[in-house]
């Protein structure tokens, strides 16, 4: 069977209607002949809207209880797009992280997890029935609701690949994918159709942190074929796997202390030429302190006022 987990995030679920289309993805994917099993966030905003009803109530809430109510922003999401599959014509089934059998220890806000088969899943999936997944929590061996930190539906994710041996993880977002720099400061910045584990443990490194680390780690160690793409966009996106492409591949941009900002090119595999192709171009852009920072690493550093300019030059240059 080729199962294809389907994560989606917030800004995917943010509304009945996408909600609804994150449901036809899910039809779709199964006439196509795979089997989905979508993995979903709480819509955008209601976590915060959940936290700051904590604030105006009890105001200092208990971690238990933060968990217990956090956790309902994913139930609202699962509930809605499993009775929207239904309404598709698909058999689907909402089940929160306790339901799906993912056991967790009991560090609320941040738990661990413990074990998770993937068995009670596959009970549903041999009959057809498609289970559709609160993100980012589990329970403890006492039944709390537990939660994964930020980032947490990423990770449940990777998990559920693991368990049922997925074929593939998407990970559908409102963006295209991983771009070889900030869209937002480089207008002609592209999507990285292949970038490896490091690559992105590294960006995350470095503050740019495209997925929960957690998560991303799990994946390499299980080497687990991920993809980002958009919800909204019938793209390709970025696949993230073991090798990524050959040659620098991402440029990471971040504000450091004392006025500063670094750049540093991340990629694969780089060679002693992309290193002094990177070192031209900085200097030539008013960068100081160039290094190579580790296998997969180059940085450089340059005054904070200079540090989108050089980004921009960096990019032209090298890509």
């Amino acid at each position: 069977m080729n199962i294809h987990i389907m994560k989606f995030g917030g800004s995917s679920v943010a509304t009945p209607d996408k909600i609804y289309h994150t449901a036809e993805k899910a039809a779709e994917k199964m006439k196509a002949g795979f089997f989905p099993v979508p993995v979903v966030s709480a819509p955008a905003d209601i976590t915060d809207d959940l936290i700051k009803l904590s604030e105006q109530t009890s105001g200092n809430i208990p971690a238990r209880e933060y968990d217990a109510l956090v956790s309902c922003g994913e139930q609202i999401t699962a509930s809605l797009c499993a009775s929207s599959l239904c309404a598709l014509g698909c058999q689907a089934v909402s089940l929160n992280g306790r339901q799906a059998g993912i056991l967790t220890d009991s560090s609320f806000m941040n738990a661990g997890v413990l074990s998770f088969s993937g068995e009670d899943l596959m009970k549903y999936i041999s009959r057809g029935v498609i289970p559709v997944i609160t993100g980012f929590q589990g329970a403890d061996s006492e039944g709390n609701i537990t939660t994964l930190g930020r980032g947490g539906s990423d990770l449940t994710a990777v998990l559920v690949a693991e368990a049922l041996k997925a074929e593939i993880c998407e990970f559908y977002t409102d963006v295209r994918g991983i771009y070889n720099a900030h869209p937002g400061l480089v207008p002609d910045a592209s999507v990285v159709p292949l970038i490896s584990y490091g690559e992105v443990l590294e960006l995350g490194k470095k503050g740019t942190e495209v997925r929960q680390m957690r998560a991303i780690s799990y994946a390499a160690t299980h080497n687990l074929k991920l993809r980002l793409r958009s919800s909204f966009v019938p793209d390709q996106g970025t696949v993230l796997a073991a090798e990524g492409r050959q040659g620098i591949n991402v440029l990471s941009f971040a504000v450091k202390e004392k006025g500063l900002a670094e750049i540093a090119a991340v990629g694969f595999d780089m060679q002693e030429s992309d290193f002094c192709k990177f070192r031209k171009a900085a200097e030539a852009g008013g960068g100081f302190n160039i290094s190579r920072s580790s296998s997969i690493c180059f940085s450089a550093y340059t005054d904070e006022q200079n540090g989108e300019k050089l980004l921009r030059h960096l990019h032209s240059v090298i890509f």
